[in-house]
């Protein structure tokens, strides 16, 4: 079966940095599009990044410039480096992975997920 477990998340002070890794197994790694995504409380889950199968990506506009979405598939690894953390990067992360490349969808029948790793920017 498919597993995707999230680690690196953690307490950071705004303008810093954090890396968050998925290891995934029981899949496929490199034919497959990848995504993080985030749940801060009291809203939706919502998408940060995505990355192809050939290693095209993309970003929510929040996080353009800040945020770079890697993967090895190697070591059946997916990434997320954050920098310039901001206070409203707080939320859960989760990584994510199948579907289209292109797909908007943060349903939890879109492809598979991981548990999800506590991110918290404090001021």
């Amino acid at each position: 079966q498919v597993q995707l477990v999230e680690s690196g998340g953690g307490l950071v002070q705004a303008g810093g940095s954090l890396r968050l890794s998925c290891a995934a197994s029981g899949i496929v790694f490199s034919i497959n599009a990848m995504g993080w995504y985030r749940q801060a409380p009291g809203k939706q889950r919502e998408l940060v990044a995505r990355i192809s199968s050939g290693g095209t990506t993309r970003y929510a506009d929040p996080v353009k410039g800040r945020f770079t979405i890697s993967r090895d598939n190697a070591g059946n690894t997916l990434y997320l480096q954050m920098n310039s953390l901001k206070p409203e990067d707080t939320a859960v992360y989760y990584c994510q992975i199948g579907g289209s490349y292109y797909s908007s969808s943060s349903r939890a029948d879109f492809g598979s997920w991981g548990q999800g790793t506590q991110v918290t920017v404090s001021s």
